[in-house]
């Protein structure tokens, strides 16, 4: 496939699971000619899926203006064990009973939890202490500096819960580590929490509806994906204005 025109522009690409976000944009580099730059504004963990705003050629210039956008995430919360990483994919620190819980006990804990929320980063987090990542502490086995981070939480529902999994949406600040959140509530209920799944819905004003596969873009034929890029330029330049960014 011959490389796509070097004029830029954004992709809103579904994240698949167990993909990093650089893995994405090293794939997508390849559709664009040799040393166009191409960047995301904003990182998903290999656990997550979901939207991933991708900026390539001039439009790179405007990732800083696009980082810092609210975010909204669907997905689960298992109860009763904590994780190194504060998902799945960790390594079990852990185990307790879960309490009995209703959905509207639950509910009004994610409520209580609107607003300014303190928590520690994740020790697997890209968040730098004197310069290197704390993910590069915890691998090489050293002490982890803790970090506060505070997350602005706009709203938290409780959509359905079968113990242990309770299935959520949040929206929050940029910034937010969805794994601090969860394990805030499970030190609230006191048997521990941690990330089951997590999707991200929106970015801003750009929505999961509007996003394409990994595959499906990487299938684009030349002139489409140009045509793709261009109506994505006119739709940043509306959003940035309309912002005033």
């Amino acid at each position: 496939m011959s490389a796509a025109p070097s004029a830029g522009g954004m992709l809103l690409v579904d994240k698949p699971a167990g993909w990093t976000s650089h893995d994405v944009v090293a794939v997508l580099r390849r559709l664009f000619p040799r040393g166009e730059k191409v960047g995301h504004t904003g990182t998903l963990d290999p656990l997550a899926t979901g939207l991933l705003v991708v900026l390539a050629g001039p439009c790179t210039r405007l990732q800083a203006r696009l980082q810092g956008l609210d975010k909204t995430y669907s997905g689960t919360i298992r109860l009763g064990v904590r994780t190194e990483t504060g998902d799945v994919s960790g390594k079990v620190l852990e185990e307790r009973a879960v309490p009995p819980l209703t959905l509207p006990r639950l509910s009004a804990e994610l409520a209580a939890l609107v607003g300014e929320v303190s928590a520690p980063a994740p020790a697997y987090s890209a968040v730098k202490h004197k310069g290197k990542p704390l993910y590069r502490y915890a691998r090489a086995g050293e002490a982890v500096p803790v970090k506060p981070r505070t997350a602005v939480v706009r709203s938290w529902e409780a959509l359905a819960w079968e113990p242990p999994e309770l299935a959520h949406r949040l929206s929050c600040s940029s910034g937010t580590y969805v794994r601090s959140l969860a394990e805030v509530l499970g030190a609230r209920l006191g048997c521990g929490a941690t990330v089951s799944s997590l999707r991200r819905e929106t970015v801003g004003p750009f929505e999961l509806a509007g996003a394409r596969t990994l595959d499906a873009v990487r299938a684009l034929p030349p002139a489409e994906l140009a045509r793709l890029l261009e109506s994505s330029r006119a739709e940043l330049g509306r959003f940035l204005e309309a912002a005033g960014r």
